[in-house]
C-alpha cells in the first residue's frame, strides 16, 4: 500500500507578537485521510498555528508547504484555491444573507462553476447538515450551533482537500454538538481530511485518530490519542507545571 499523500506541512514555524513568541519552530504535517485533534492550554499557540497554515497570518520564520508548493507570501484565498478550508472561533457568516446564499458565495468562486450546479450542491449540503428547513432564514438568526454547521457547509462548498476547524464546539448546545461531530465523522469516512482545534476534550477524543498537543508555543506531543493522554509532558502542561 502506498503512503498517504502529504497535504500540508509547517516547517519550523515561528510567530512573534512583540516580545511574545506564540509559535517557536513548530513542525506540523497532515496527510490525506488524517483526522487530527489539536489541543493545548489557553495561550499555547494553537490558533496562531492554524492561522499560519491557512494563510491568514504570515510566519516570521519557517515555511508552509501545501501539496508540495511553498506558500511564502501567498494570500489566504490562494490557500483556499489549493484546497485548504477553515472555520473560525467566531463564525464568519454573511448575517444579512440567507442560509442558502451563504453557501452559494463560496460555491460560485470555484472555476467552471455554474449557477444551477452550485444551487444543487448547496441544497444537497443543507440536506446533509439537516438545515434544509432553514434555507431562507437570514444567517444572523441561526443559533450558535446552527451557525457552526453552516460554516462547515461553506467549507464543503469549496470541495477542499483539508478542513481546519477552529473551536467548532465552543458554546454549542450538546444536541447540535453531537450532530456536528456526526457530520465530521461522516465526511471523514467519505475521505475528507480534518484538523480540529477545541477545548472540549470529550469531543476531541471522540473524533481524533491522532492527537497533537501544544504548550508555550511548542509542540510537545503527537501520536495516537490513547498514548498522548498518558504523556507526562502533556499532563504537566494541563496541570500548569
Amino acid at each position: 500500500m502506498s503512503a498517504a499523500a502529504e497535504l500540508i506541512r509547517g516547517v519550523s514555524l515561528v510567530k512573534r507578537f512583540g516580545g511574545i513568541v506564540a509559535n517557536d519552530t513548530v513542525e506540523f504535517s497532515v496527510v490525506e485521510g488524517d483526522l487530527v485533534g489539536l489541543i493545548g492550554p489557553n495561550g499555547s499557540g494553537k490558533s496562531t498555528l492554524i492561522n499560519m497554515l491557512t494563510g491568514h497570518l504570515p510566519p516570521d520564520g519557517g515555511e508552509v508547504v501545501v501539496r508540495g508548493h511553498e506558500m511564502r507570501g501567498q494570500a489566504a484565498h490562494l490557500y483556499a484555491a489549493m484546497g485548504v478550508a477553515r472555520t473560525f472561533q467566531l463564525t464568519q457568516l454573511f448575517g444579512r444573507m440567507t442560509v442558502l446564499e451563504n453557501l452559494l458565495v463560496p460555491g460560485l468562486t470555484r472555476p467552471g462553476s455554474t449557477w444551477r450546479s452550485v444551487v444543487q450542491q448547496a441544497r444537497s449540503t443543507l440536506d446533509f447538515l439537516k438545515l434544509t428547513h432553514l434555507e431562507q432564514l437570514h444567517a444572523k438568526n441561526l443559533s450558535g450551533g446552527q451557525q457552526k454547521l453552516l460554516e462547515l457547509g461553506r467549507c464543503m462548498m469549496l470541495e477542499p482537500a483539508i478542513l481546519f476547524l477552529d473551536e467548532p464546539f465552543a458554546g454549542v448546545h450538546p444536541h447540535l454538538r453531537d450532530q456536528l461531530i456526526t457530520r465530521i465523522q461522516e465526511l471523514h469516512e467519505a475521505g475528507r481530511t480534518f484538523v480540529v482545534v477545541d477545548h472540549d476534550m470529550e469531543s476531541i477524543l471522540r473524533l481524533s485518530k491522532r492527537l497533537v498537543v501544544m504548550a508555550r508555543g511548542r509542540k510537545i506531543a503527537d501520536g495516537p490519542p490513547a498514548d498522548v493522554r498518558e504523556d507526562q509532558a502533556v499532563l504537566a502542561a494541563y496541570a500548569g507545571s
